[in-house]
């Protein structure tokens, strides 16, 4: 089957257990239909470049899959009918990478700059 990666952006106004829901929720989408979520990451309450919604700030999650087509257009037709998400953004890609994504390494950087001090 094919892999993706998709990013998804969450109205800022839910809490992070409502916003892990949705990622439950649109994991279980994916696999209803004959897919299956490799990873998921919550990267959490970002400030974004520009104002979609009239908002500034997004919750911000991250799945890596394995489905056929089918599944993950379903997905996404899903999620762009939610009320909560704003944008979605997917990705195929050949081959995952293994370890965590680049965000989730950024954020352990600046915890071992903090144990320095």
């Amino acid at each position: 089957m094919p892999l993706y990666e998709h990013v998804m952006i969450a109205r800022q106004d839910l809490s992070n257990t409502q916003a892990e829901g949705l990622i439950e929720h649109f994991s279980s989408v994916l696999s209803d239909n004959g897919g299956k979520v490799v990873e998921n990451e919550y990267w959490g309450v970002k400030t974004m470049a520009y104002k979609i919604n009239k908002n500034r700030k997004g919750h911000y999650a991250f799945l890596r899959t394995d489905a056929p087509a089918s599944a993950v257009q379903e997905m996404e037709r899903l999620m762009r009918l939610h009320d909560d998400v704003m944008r979605v953004l997917t990705i195929k890609v050949d081959d995952h990478e293994e370890g965590p994504s680049v965000q989730m390494q950024k954020r352990d950087e600046r915890d071992t700059r903090r144990e320095r001090r």
